[in-house]
């Protein structure tokens, strides 16, 4: 099972949206096993994964509140379900900022509790598409319940998942 709801097709949606020229250097922040960092590779990107427990030899140890990367140093970031579980949701937004350069995209498909773009924005990001896509997650999660391969809970209330594009803004301010 893909460890995201749309596997390789909906990470081919979110590239869609954005123009990033060859060898442009991309993370992948919560790479798991690096499905993703495989297939940017393919696409003649200079990918790296990261992951708190990494699942293959393309994903690097990393923990992506604290990447350790320097400012500035990325054209895009991209993350698939990682930010919500990973406790911090704004934390991971303001790292991601901080190692996007100016202009920098970030692309996310992410769970949220809250108004993503909002959360998007305060975080420095001008957004360039949001789509809600709460209902493949509910067909992906309850797959994953079906399959007994869930391996987190959610709060209560209501939650939401969405893709989103964004840009650092110009000014780089969080």
């Amino acid at each position: 099972m893909n460890r995201h709801p749309g596997g390789e097709a909906h990470t081919e949606a979110m590239l869609e949206h954005v123009v990033l020229p060859e060898g442009a250097g991309i993370l992948d922040m919560g790479a798991g096993a690096g499905e993703t960092v495989r297939l940017l590779r393919r696409k003649g990107l200079n990918a790296r994964g990261i992951d708190l427990l990494p699942r293959s030899s393309l994903v690097e140890r990393g923990d992506l509140l604290h990447t350790g990367f320097p400012e500035k140093c990325f054209d895009a970031v991209i993350s698939q379900c990682a930010f919500f579980v990973s406790g911090n949701v704004f934390g991971a937004l303001r790292e991601a900022h901080r190692i996007l350069k100016t202009g920098g995209f970030l692309l996310l498909s992410d769970v949220f509790t809250e108004d993503p773009v909002f959360r998007l924005q305060s975080a420095g990001f001008a957004v360039l598409y949001s789509e809600n896509l709460t209902g493949l997650w509910r067909e992906y999660y309850l797959e994953a319940l079906w399959k007994e391969d869930a391996a987190c809970s959610f709060p209560r209330g209501k939650v939401t998942y969405w893709m989103l594009i964004g840009r650092r803004n110009e000014n780089g301010s969080v």
